[in-house]
Parts: C-alpha cells; structure tokens; sequence
C-alpha cells in the first residue's frame, strides 16, 4: 500500500530524536522473528533425532525450549519499551508543534473551526491516534519480519511448497487495500460526527442557564440524539469493514494450507521426506497463519491512528501562520489613520466598515458609538490585525500596520472588553498574563482598578487562583481585574469596549476615575452604549452602517441635532415622556 507508507512519511520528522527507540524495536522484533522458525527447527531436530536415534542429550531440548522462550520474552519488552518511548517523544513534539501554530495562526482559524474540535485533535486525537498507532506498528513490524523469517525457512526446507504457499500473498495483499481505504474513508467520516457530538456538549456547557430558562433540555436531548446515532452508524459501518479483514485473510490462508498439506503427503509418499522434515514443515506453515492474521488485523487501527494523527498534521501544514513585518518600536506614539477602509464579513452583502477614513492623533480619547452594527468593534478588531481590511490602509505612527512586526505591533495596545475573559490561575498571573510584571506594579494595578481591598481580604492574597474564567469572581470584580491587566500593561493605545459595563454606581465611578487617569497621554478608543460614560471624550466619532456620519465634541453633536443626538435623546428619555 504504495499510499500508506507515503502518509506514514508524514510521522517522520517526530521521530528523528527517538532513534534509539525505533533501533530497539526493530532489534527486538528481529530476535522476535528469528526464533520463530527456530521452534520449528527444534521440533525437527526433536523427531529425527530424539525419539528416533536418541542422539540428543536429554537436557538439551528442555534447556533450548526455556531459552528460546526467555530471548523471545527480553526481545518482546525490548521492543515495547522502545516503540513506547519513541511514540511519546513524538507525541510531544507533535503537541508542541501544533499548540504553537494554534497561537500563531490567523485569526481565520477560529471562526472556521469549533473549540471543541480544536481540544479533540489537539488533546485527545493525537495521543489517542499515535497510541494507537504505534502499537500497531510493532505489531506490524514484528509480523512482517516473522513472516519473512518462515518464509526463508519454508524455503530452505523445500522451495516448491513455499511457492505454493506465496500464491496467497496477492490475494492478501488486495483484501487489505480495499478494506484498508474504505475504513480510511469511514475513519474520517466517524472524526467529524464526533466533532459535531462534541460541539453539541460544549454549546449546551456554555449556554446551560439560558437552555434551563427556555425550557429547552427536550429540544436539545434530541438534537444530542441525532448526532449520537449519526456517530453510531459511522462507527458501525467501520467495525464491519475492520472485521471483515480477518475472516477473508483465514479463508485464503486455509484454502492454501490444505494444497499445501496435501502436496507435502504426495511429495513425502515419492520422494522419502522424514517425518522430522514434514512436521517441520507443516509447524513452520501453521505458524504463517498467526502473523498473516495479525497483518490483516493491523489494518483498521493503523487506519484509525494515522486519520487521527493526520488532523494534528493537517493542522500545522494547512493552517498558515499570521505574517508580519519588520518595523518594530518599544513604545509608539498612537497616531492612528484609516484610510478609505472597507471590512466585509463573508455571507454578508452590507459591508461592516464601509470606505472609512479617519485619523486618531497621539494621546486623544476618542469615542465611538452607534446603533448594534454599526461597526464599531469591528474597527477596533482592525487595530491589533485581529481582523484584515478588503480594501484601504490602517497605519499607526505612519507606518503600515501589515508592515508592523506582530509582537511589536500588539505591544502598543491593551484591551477591556466587554467580554471579559480570564484564566484559571492566580490573580496575580492575569494581572500580568505572559510579563514579568514585579507584584508592587500588580497591586498598583489593582488598586487602580478598584480591587486591591477585595484582593487583600482574601487568604492567598494576589497569588489566589480565580477558577474557570473567573468563576469564583463577580461580574463586577471579573470586569475590574480586566482593567488591572490593561492598566498593568502601560501601552500607548488604550481600547474600551463597554469596559465599566458590568460595574455597580461605586464601583463604575472609582474606576471611571482611574481610567481618566490612566487614559492621559495615551491614545484611547472607547466604545461605549451608556453615552452618559464618553461626555469627556475629546472628539465622539457616530457610525452608522459601518460609516462614519457625524463626529464632535458630545456638545458640538447635541446641538447638531443628527445620530448623536438621538440615540442620547432615546436613552436619557424620561419613562413619563
């Protein structure tokens, strides 16, 4: 299978530092298969020799069968122990590998492929797959050598059976193609019904309040149903082609061994072969079945492990990095120009940024507000190339941003959004999240933030672990922690989006405060739907439909009368009016 050996080239590379492993194995599968026909020879040393002329010391067969059998057992843990050794290294490489292109890859990736399906690969699949693999592998290796070592002896015993006996490799060799790419086809099918289970479990994890509110558990069992027996099928579909493997491999292999046993009657009856000879023989043939047994069993989990493995190579080989440029400064000034940018979301007609063109000068407090689409957090996503324009240029401090280095470029900006998203670890190592940020600037952070007096009350202090997103926080104190991280960080060019949203009264005007603060100097972007939040901005930029329709002063477009000022009118509306 010309196909398999070149999708087994792919693992390769994993395994250049783990050659002694792989020596090992071979090593140990070779004395493995050397001393199978060596238990046939025995037996016939054992009847011409032993019960017939006694000429064997009585000691010897006993001694040659334990020793045989102690060389076969080192050999066989040898090899295990090798194979297991190199396969883990290559799991972490392979891991390694593809945990960095999944932080390095365009942002693309994320909007084409599930989180649950990204975990799969990346956790489960490839150690699963390789596992899986490897073992067969040996399996693999080892049989093919043992086979090779009969076939040798077979042919040193007598040549004209054994090529009665390799008429069946054909045959063998065309059943495991066939079965060997249906079960690939039906492997890659079971990959992406167990990705669609799995996206199932996560969306019903991540949404269980509002399916509980809406009554929605019967719905969503039987959405789970569907996709649990679409899973089912698949997997039924490949146990039967994985099954029928052996049972063809064993009717082929009788069919020859019958000829077989029937020509050796006919040659021993003509030619005076000893019994020592035909017992060899024959024992030397039954031994073929098992390794032909075991190569046509291999051939569903090799197909199995490399499909699984192969999603974690097709992720590092298909998924390309995020390109950058050379232009890199520690600290920019923040001027910010778009110029004549168009955004289009696929599938969608309207644009979401629509021929923008706009210059944000070094150290301005900006405001953008609009109606829900107007393409406001669509613009900011543009800054730190989270998202790539159609048409049109964004620079900051004149250059490029495609000509920015990456690093160098997303140093300049820190964010607050109003998706707040925090890590389970310590509250000290979400303040700084990948810096070496000294703690007194960490409590400094945090007391800017409002949150220092919570923090110290608490046993561990800043070196308590938070949970799962921030689950041991409140909205609130999950929002101000945001807020020490982006003050932490001390970049040129702020960007809020909605970042006091989720503050009571108290708190919201301590860490208002704050941000004014922190906010001078600095270029800021604020994206904000309490207007009552921007009245202090030094210009407020109003898009509509991903246009810019009007931009001022807050006063300058209250007086003006247009998008500004209705949607102020709208929210600072009586509820008598």
């Amino acid at each position: 299978m010309p196909s398999l050996f070149k999708r087994l080239a792919r693992l390769a590379p994993y395994f250049r530092t783990s050659r002694i492993g792989l020596v090992a194995t071979i090593a140990g599968a070779t004395v493995m298969a050397i001393t199978e026909p060596a238990l046939a020879d025995l037996m016939k040393h054992l009847l011409d020799q032993g019960f017939n002329s006694h000429q064997l010391p009585l000691w010897m067969v006993p001694a040659a069968i334990v020793g045989l059998f102690a060389l076969r057992s080192i050999a066989g843990f040898g090899s295990q122990y090798g194979l297991a050794w190199a396969a883990n290294r290559a799991v972490l490489q392979l891991r390694e590998r593809m945990f960095a292109q999944l932080l390095a890859a365009e942002p693309t990736l994320f909007s084409r492929q599930t989180t649950s399906a990204l975990t799969n690969t990346l956790v489960y699949e490839v150690q699963g797959g390789l596992t899986l693999l490897t073992s067969s592998i040996l399996n693999l290796v080892r049989d093919s050598l043992t086979l090779l070592a009969l076939l040798g002896y077979l042919m040193w015993l007598n040549w004209q059976l054994t090529l009665s006996v390799a008429i069946m490799f054909p045959a063998v060799a065309w059943v495991m193609r066939a079965l060997g790419r249906r079960l690939h086809r039906l492997t890659v099918e079971s990959q992406k019904a167990t990705d669609a289970l799995a996206y199932v479990v996560e969306e019903n994890v991540l949404a269980w309040r509002i399916v509980r509110l809406q009554q929605a558990q019967q719905a969503q069992a039987a959405r789970f149903f569907t996709r649990a027996a679409g899973l089912r099928r698949v997997v039924m579909k490949t146990v039967v082609a994985g099954a029928m493997a052996t049972p063809m491999t064993q009717m082929l292999a009788a069919v020859a061994l019958s000829a077989v046993i029937t020509l050796a009657l006919w040659q021993s009856s003509s030619s005076g072969t000893t019994v020592g000879s035909f017992v060899a023989f024959i024992g030397a043939m039954l031994m073929l079945v098992s390794p032909l047994k075991h190569l046509s069993d291999v051939i569903s989990p090799v197909t199995r492990g490399l499909a699984a493995v192969e999603r974690g190579l097709d992720l590092i080989d298909s998924v390309p990095a995020e390109r950058g440029g050379a232009h890199a400064v520690e600290r920019a000034r923040g001027e910010i120009r778009f110029e004549g940018v168009t955004l289009r979301y696929a599938g969608d007609a309207a644009p979401a940024v629509d021929a923008l063109s706009l210059t944000v000068r070094s150290g301005e407090t900006v405001a953008l507000v609009g109606p829900s689409g107007a393409g406001k957090t669509t613009l900011v996503n543009l800054l730190p190339r989270f998202l790539e324009p159609g048409a049109g240029r964004i620079t900051l401090d004149g250059v490029a941003l495609a000509d920015w280095d990456l690093d160098a470029l997303r140093r300049q900006f820190a964010l607050v959004s109003q998706d707040v998203v925090l890590f389970n670890d310590s509250i000290a190592a979400n303040v700084s999240l990948g810096t070496a940020t000294p703690p007194e600037q960490i409590r400094a952070a945090l007391r800017a933030a409002n949150l220092l007096d919570f923090v110290d009350g608490l046993p561990r202090g800043i070196d308590t672990v938070i949970g799962h997103n921030g689950s041991e926080l409140s909205g609130g104190q999950r929002q101000r922690l945001a807020i020490a991280r982006a003050i932490a960080k001390d970049a040129p060019v702020l960007i809020l989006d909605e970042a006091t949203s989720a503050l009571d009264s108290e708190s919201e005007r301590a860490v208002q405060q704050a941000l004014e603060r922190l906010m001078k100097g600095r270029t800021t972007l604020v994206i904000a739907h309490r207007l009552s939040t921007i009245e202090h901005a030094d210009r407020v930029l109003a898009l509509d439909g991903g246009r810019l329709v009007e931009q001022g002063t807050h006063a300058e477009l209250l007086a003006a009368g247009g998008l500004y000022a209705r949607l102020h009118a709208m929210q600072f509306r009586s509820p008598s009016s």
